[in-house]
């Protein structure tokens, strides 16, 4: 067996939480810089933190940053109804129910818009290794932020079923032709809204992914064309319930609905109207992974992009990596692995252009900036999102990546890229070394690098797994959530 010799170096904040088998390796009572020697085949965890199994699965799983801000959102809006129903002065209640269904409308485009989501991680990185841990844990999790989207539009629904429900009941009272124009456009909306919402549900959306996409683009675009259209309608109706009616551009431009309408119309603009056709320039890396690579602009670390062969029907999303030849960037590549019908397809026949849609976008590793040493986990091609971390060169890291033949597979150019960020870095070929340990070699590596995070990128089970088995152990980890 081999044993392992670490330098364990206390940090300021509370080390991960132990039990007497594991006293030896990191309590609060080895001087610090001491160097410890144990078998990573022996090495025992520490207990779970909480109670009991179920408190933890509240806690880590059930109580998710992306439920709670989801949850908080709902609240929020079901405050705002009472607000609105406790309020009304005799006016009708539609123009303000529909009010509250544009704003929803608008704070979940605008978490799916790139400039935005690229504001909202600027902020939450911008806070220093200064500050105290618990903070910066915390803001790592602005990743969640498809906890808003989805909050926000499931409350959206929900504001325009009843703004319908309203709409019916001032066309029963007064049959006008407004209000008869005003409630055909609602129905349709709804119609919308509740096939995007159906498609969205997480078990349809990862057994038929191409309909959730096409539902979510063609019923988005119907709606927003719609919404337009109604919003027309609806302040022809309801304009004459004011004190000297205004004139009908003079009503909307009054009205919250039409400026949240103009800022969601723009979120979609903005992505569409980037939409370009770039060449590529592949290099096939194995029967099961190819590298693309892009010359038409340098990219930055820590960046994704969208790529499709058919624009109208699918996309896909990469993490970017900035080539370098030796003199400075020169494009950007993305490596594509065989995990769908498209990645097959594009590695068995490469592609010489590609679409490419939308401002490159920021991910989750663009937080690990927040913190003063990580662990990175990576299987099979989830190295590839890593490259781009490991070119920043910003934050002192340690790597385990598992994956099968990672020379074959992946090229010499990427396993050094590998050993370059991390000399010591752990690859692991389960052709020749089994399955690994994930939870136990990741913890022996926080222990190693006295990490203050773990960053998981991997499929949906494994990362779950690692990223549950970490925090339950107090050791902030963080993996993509695959439901935003």
């Amino acid at each position: 067996m081999i044993m392992t010799e670490v330098a364990v170096t206390l940090p300021d904040s509370p080390s991960p939480p132990s039990d007497s088998t594991a006293t030896s390796t990191h309590s609060g009572d080895i001087e610090k810089n001491a160097v410890i020697k144990f078998d990573p085949a022996e090495l025992e965890l520490p207990e779970k933190l909480g109670r009991s199994s179920f408190s933890r699965w509240l806690h880590y799983i059930a109580f998710s940053y992306y439920r709670k801000t989801f949850t908080l959102i709902f609240v929020a809006n079901l405050a705002a109804f009472i607000a609105f129903v406790v309020t009304q002065d005799g006016h009708p209640l539609a123009p303000n129910v529909g009010s509250a269904a544009s704003v929803n409308l608008m704070v979940a485009l605008l978490f799916r818009q790139e400039n935005f989501v690229n504001l909202a991680y600027e902020i939450a990185v911008a806070c220093p290794h200064s500050a105290p841990l618990w903070l910066r844990r915390r803001l790592a999790k602005v990743f969640h932020y498809g906890g808003a989207h989805s909050g926000a539009g499931v409350a959206a629904v929900v504001w325009y079923i009843m703004y319908t429900a309203e709409t019916t009941r001032d066309y029963i009272a007064d049959p006008n032709r407004w209000a008869l124009a005003n409630l055909a456009t609602s129905y349709i909306l709804v119609t919308m809204f509740i096939f995007i919402l159906a498609a969205a549900h997480p078990v349809l959306r990862r057994r038929y992914h191409d309909y959730f996409e096409a539902v979510h683009r063609y019923s988005g675009w119907v709606a927003l064309a719609t919404f337009w259209m109604h919003s027309i309608f609806s302040a022809n109706q309801y304009r004459v319930f004011e004190s000297g009616p205004p004139s009908l551009g003079r009503y909307l431009i009054s009205t919250p609905n039409f400026w949240t309408l103009c800022i969601s119309t723009s979120c979609s603009i903005l992505s569409w109207g980037r939409l370009r056709k770039h060449d590529v320039y592949p290099e096939v890396l194995s029967s099961h992974a190819i590298r693309l690579h892009f010359k038409y602009r340098d990219m930055p670390p820590f960046y994704g992009l969208k790529v499709s062969t058919k624009p109208v029907l699918e996309w896909h999303a990469f993490a970017t990596i900035p080539d370098d030849d030796g003199s400075g960037p020169k494009g950007f590549s993305v490596v594509v692995s065989a995990a769908g019908d498209w990645t097959r397809e594009c590695i068995a026949n490469p592609p010489k252009k590609l679409w490419v849609r939308g401002y490159p976008m920021h991910g989750l590793l663009y937080t690990s900036k927040l913190f003063k040493k990580i662990v990175v986990v990576a299987t099979g091609s989830g190295i590839g999102p890593c490259l781009s971390l490991f070119y920043a060169d910003v934050t002192p890291r340690r790597i385990f990546w598992s994956t099968p033949n990672p020379l074959v597979t992946y090229g010499e150019e990427i396993v050094q890229a590998v050993k370059k960020a991390d000399p010591e870095a752990w690859i692991w070929d389960t052709r020749t070394e089994g399955r690994p340990d994930m939870v136990a070699i990741t913890y022996k590596l926080v222990l190693e690098a006295q990490a203050e995070a773990v960053f998981v990128i991997s499929n949906p089970k494994l990362t779950r797994r690692v990223v549950y088995s970490m925090e339950s152990r107090g050791i902030a980890a963080y993996g993509a959530i695959f439901d935003s």
